[in-house]
């Protein structure tokens, strides 16, 4: 199996790394859309808490809905392929960004709060200073948990005409091509990896950063 997979690699580098830029464009823009969503969503349900429970509970309900079935609704809507698939991606990735934007701000110290009021601070010079700066690390970690789990759900972008490396894994499982499925499952994987591990090293720069500040 291994030696296949490998055999498969060295054979059809190209078609994978078209394969793998789909996927990286498909995960990129989903990210991108679900970050700053998911960081203002958050920050709204922070600063006005009576909205909370129904931004929570709507995200919550949206996220235990099984991804095939969000894609096979949208597709009435938005057909089939990339635009498909970016929505749904956005759509699972805004839970793990709002909920730790908003865990992260919830769990400030109120004290501290009360002292920058005290001491003459806008609500926008609090949130911008001292909120978003003390919650970075929560928010952080919900940015890689988010990075990890979209990159992973592409896969299923195939299903609706998508690119990505989910063509290779549905080709496989169509095709009963073990190696096939194998191959794509990898590097997704590897990819994901990948990703985390510059996430962590971006992540500990911007924690060193606003040390200095």
């Amino acid at each position: 199996m291994i030696n296949d997979i490998f055999q498969l690699y060295f054979n059809r580098w190209d078609f994978f790394l078209s394969l793998m830029l789909q996927h990286l464009e498909l995960s990129a823009i989903s990210i991108l859309i679900a970050a700053i969503l998911g960081l203002l969503l958050g920050i709204i349900i922070s600063e006005y808490k009576k909205t909370s429970p129904v931004v929570l509970g709507m995200i919550n309900f949206i996220y235990t809905i099984p991804s095939i079935s969000i894609l096979g609704f949208l597709i009435p809507f938005s057909g089939i392929g990339n635009t498909t698939a970016i929505i749904a991606l956005t759509v699972y990735a805004l839970l793990p960004m709002v909920r730790s934007t908003h865990t992260g701000i919830e769990n400030i110290d109120s004290s501290i709060i009360e002292a920058a009021r005290g001491m003459g601070s806008t609500s926008f010079q609090i949130l911008y200073k001292i909120k978003i700066p003390l919650a970075t690390t929560v928010i952080l970690s919900g940015l890689r948990n988010m990075v990890i789990m979209t990159i992973a759900l592409a896969g299923i972008a195939s299903f609706i005409g998508a690119g990505g490396l989910g063509v290779a894994i549905y080709r496989g499982i169509t095709t009963n091509d073990s190696a096939m499925t194998m191959a794509g499952s990898l590097l997704i994987a590897l990819m994901a990896l990948i990703l985390d591990f510059f996430i962590g090293i971006v992540e500990k720069m911007i924690k060193k950063k606003w040390r200095l500040i």
